[in-house]
């Protein structure tokens, strides 16, 4: 018997019909789910679960801590709580820049205050330099500007500005959060993509603005749709998230990646349609039984160390080295390696080395998207 647990915060509508439809559909394999219920974890206790899909633990404490033991005991988390925890757009945006994904120039600021119980003077920020050169940092990423935390969601604390005055009266009120300062995009298509596992990808028409999603299956061309799948499938691949949703901000045909640390996304039926809320609701109900039967220790942890050359994924960032082949492993292979010793090497795996450059052409058959002529949407004037 395999068991899905899942761990979730205020959520109506996904969680009653994600647990009835692992219940029914993972029946005939003995993979069954329920709600995580916890009340103080031992350390070495065995975990209940085969999979665990978290959309809450990076608002509970408890909760990372207790995932990130229940790897230990062999749990497979959706998403890596590891990486979770060490993970910022900062860093992403810089990941997704070295794998030639266009990404909006952003710059990572100081933050304008800490909490009160964080006892800090000047000479404690010794290493900043002060004052900081506003007019060089906006003539970096142009005007306008947005302004918004290098970690975090929900639109919350996101500033358009157009000058300097506009930027510190809005850096005034962003104590204590780190924040970054990006190049506006004007878009004209806004692409929002839900992604399950990191290579099945839907994207879909976002409005920013209304924070609307809209059925809408003739919104970009062919050749947009390809280009948004090979790309959100790099951003996955590099990241390890495997429940995330990816947006990308479209101006003059090149489409612009903006968000995509988006670790436990929306999924209520009425905010993202009964279309999508179904689509959601059946795709990750296969992913997990999938994880359940199928899921190796390796799959939810981020590989942009071998994507971008740096050196083999080993530990807390990147997948955990394969166990050493054993003696009898190692004799059973020797034939066969030496009858292919003067074959030639197949080329890299796209999981373990794939880049922006080297990515499919064409996305696998379990990714979608949209085509048709352009869209008639007015210039866009939020960006998340």
């Amino acid at each position: 018997m395999k068991k899905v647990g899942l761990l979730c915060g205020r959520e109506f509508s996904f969680p009653p019909a994600f647990l009835a439809r692992v219940n029914a559909l993972g029946a005939k394999d003995g993979v069954t789910a329920e709600f995580v219920k916890l009340g103080g974890t031992k350390m070495g206790e065995a975990s209940r679960y085969s999979v665990i899909v978290d959309r809450i633990s990076h608002e509970v404490e408890y909760y990372r801590g207790y995932l990130k033991h229940a790897v230990l005991q062999g749990t497979y988390v959706i998403n890596n709580p590891f990486w979770w925890t060490a993970d910022d757009k900062f860093f992403n945006y810089s990941v997704a820049a070295k794998l030639d994904i266009a990404i909006p120039k952003t710059v990572l600021l100081p933050q304008k205050g800490y909490p009160p119980d964080v006892d800090l003077t000047g000479e404690s920020l010794h290493n900043l330099e002060y004052p900081i050169d506003w007019d060089g940092l906006l003539d970096y990423v142009g005007r306008p500007a947005i302004l918004k935390p290098y970690s975090g969601g929900g639109w919350k604390h996101v500033y358009k500005v157009n000058n300097k005055e506009e930027l510190l009266a809005a850096y005034d009120k962003t104590s204590p959060y780190p924040m970054t300062l990006q190049e506006f995009v004007n878009f004209n298509e806004y692409v929002r993509c839900f992604t399950f596992g990191k290579t099945d990808i839907t994207p879909v028409r976002y409005d920013p603005k209304e924070r609307r999603y809209h059925v809408d299956h003739a919104y970009l061309s062919p050749e947009l749709g390809a280009r948004v799948v090979k790309d959100a499938q790099t951003i996955n691949q590099a990241l390890g998230y495997e429940m995330n949703t990816i947006e990308f901000a479209v101006q003059d045909g090149i489409p612009y990646a903006i968000d995509f640390l988006n670790p436990a996304p929306d999924f209520e039926r009425d905010r993202i349609t009964e279309f999508y809320f179904e689509m959601v609701v059946e795709k990750m109900t296969r992913m997990v039984i999938d994880r359940a039967l199928h899921g190796a220790a390796s799959g939810p942890w981020p590989r942009w160390e071998e994507m971008l050359k740096i050196g083999a994924s080993a530990g807390f960032t990147g997948a955990p080295a394969a166990p050493p082949a054993t003696a009898a492993a190692k004799a059973a292979s020797a034939p066969a390696a030496a009858a292919h010793a003067t074959s030639p090497a197949p080329p890299p795996s796209p999981v373990a080395g794939t880049t922006a450059a080297t990515a499919p052409a064409n996305p696998p058959s379990g990714s979608t998207w949209a085509s048709s002529p352009k869209s008639t949407t007015p210039p866009g004037t939020t960006q998340k």
